[in-house]
């Protein structure tokens, strides 16, 4: 009777893996992808149909859809008509980029002139000049962040807020609900009495309730629609650098005040509407008054392209004389790989920073795999010395910055929302080059040679963990 049981279920199994398998073949983004899922499902689908009901899929159901109903409702809901305006005035402001037209139009998003910007070099700096602004705000303050600790960082953004709702400003504040897991509940109930409209970003609906795999990595604060902040850092002290043993913990933000903070505001208030089913307030930025340009990109997986890949393989291809990249995460896809590659053959001076020790230890192993496959192809690879290198920077020649949340690695070219800022000015790109010139003098080159002095046991475990690629 056990026996017939026993065969039964794994009939059942076995037929669910199949259809599964069917699934995958159909919706999964890339051929890899797809025959290691197809191949799991239905040879063990006892270990394999679990883990794909929840990290399986490939897209976000629903959420393109919603860009049109926020469109719609948005001008139904704003008698000031103030949020319809905000295309027609992004086009007065608009510069003129060849190079990054191809990124614009992905996008559906404009560069725009007049920015003042500030480079934002580590924690202390960046959040003193985000809870300065704050603190000004007499508006309303939109929060955004991936993670928020309940912890001393933690409990000053929470304090922060509270003072501004106590002055009768509109405070919302949106985190992730995977990445801020442990974020306990009488954090979130205090913002609420105190008058914040706090809410987890959560991208499950009744067609993917089961998917953990989709994360909103954004990272963005604005206020009173004037000014905005965007880069690399959470709210918790390892970003500060109060956690051993990753600490000095090394990370970029910006500040930019212009007409682009009308596009942080339209990325805030998609993903707000996607949770409340509500618009947020909007202000036009005040006319530019500054010497940069800049383009705001907001990628994620509703997108019906690979925006965040095809951001990088643009934006790489546009360089002739230099290239510079920091990341913690080096597990390029191959067409990043690939323009990395041609970047190099074209005389670009390529360079990519990246952590020397590991904060997650599969993405380590395959970031030393992906590594020592770019030496090899003639990419200067650093790894920085004195703590974890978390920011996400990228120099472009020598008038070109971008600073976000973008990772190189599948999860932030696949399956995270993401956003970043493309600044063109030569006075701020030079900011960054000082900036990252100093990290690359605290870095040790990797070296071709590297690879075979490695021991044998830890080679093969570099080369199993890049079998984890798609979902890293």
């Amino acid at each position: 009777m056990l026996a017939t049981v026993l065969t039964l279920v794994a009939l059942c199994l076995h037929v669910a893996g199949i259809g599964a398998a069917m699934h995958a073949v159909m919706h999964t983004r890339t051929p890899q992808g797809a025959f290691a899922w197809v191949l799991g499902l239905v040879l063990l689908p006892y270990f394999t149909l679990v883990p794909y009901l929840f990290l399986g899929s490939s897209h976000f159901a629903g959420y393109v859809d919603m860009h049109r109903l926020l469109r719609m409702r948005s001008r139904q809901q704003h008698d000031n008509r103030s949020w319809p305006q905000r295309e027609d005035y992004l086009r007065r402001h608009a510069g003129e980029h060849p190079r990054f037209e191809p990124i614009s139009r992905m996008l559906a998003s404009h560069i725009s002139g007049g920015h003042r910007t500030q480079l934002l070099i580590n924690g202390e700096a960046a959040f003193a000049a985000m809870f300065a602004a704050i603190a000004e705000a007499r508006h309303y303050v939109l929060v955004q962040f991936f993670i928020i600790h309940d912890d001393h960082l933690g409990r000053r953004l929470r304090d922060a807020l509270v003072e501004r709702a106590a002055a009768g400003v509109t405070v919302q504040l949106l985190y992730d609900s995977i990445g801020s897991h442990d974020l306990p509940q009488r954090y979130v109930a205090s913002l609420q009495a105190a008058g914040v409209d706090v809410r987890p970003f959560r991208t499950r609906r009744w067609r993917n309730r089961l998917q953990l795999n989709f994360r909103n990595h954004r990272k963005i604060v604005v206020v009173d629609g004037a000014t905005g902040f965007v880069g690399g850092l959470n709210a918790g002290d390892e970003y500060l650098g109060a956690r051993p043993p990753l600490s000095p913990w090394r990370d970029t933000h910006m500040r930019l005040d212009g007409p682009a903070v009308a596009e942080l505001q339209r990325s805030f208030a998609e993903d707000w509407y996607w949770v409340t089913g509500e618009v947020p307030p909007f202000r036009p930025p005040p006319d530019g008054e500054g010497s940069a340009a800049v383009l705001i990109a907001a990628t994620g997986p509703a997108d019906l392209q690979e925006s965040c890949s095809l951001f990088f393989t643009q934006a790489i291809a546009v360089a002739r004389t230099r290239l510079w990249l920091s990341t913690p995460y080096f597990v390029p896809d191959p067409s990043v790989l690939a323009a990395l590659q041609l970047a190099v053959y074209r005389g670009v001076d390529v360079r990519v920073l990246i952590p020397c020790r590991p904060d997650h230890r599969t993405v380590f192993l395959s970031s030393r795999f992906h590594t020592h496959e770019a030496v090899q192809a003639g990419i200067r690879m650093f790894r920085y010395q004195p703590g974890f290198v978390h920011q996400k920077v990228m120099l472009v020649d020598d008038d070109t910055a971008v600073i976000g949340s973008m990772n190189l690695d599948n999860r932030s070219f696949r399956l995270n929302f993401e956003i970043a800022a493309l600044t063109v000015d030569t006075a701020f790109a030079g900011e960054v080059e000082a900036m990252l010139a100093d990290d690359f003098a605290q870095a040790v080159e990797v070296l071709p040679a590297d690879y075979a002095r490695t021991r044998y046991l830890s080679r093969v475990a570099m080369h199993v963990a890049r079998l984890f690629d798609p979902i890293l």
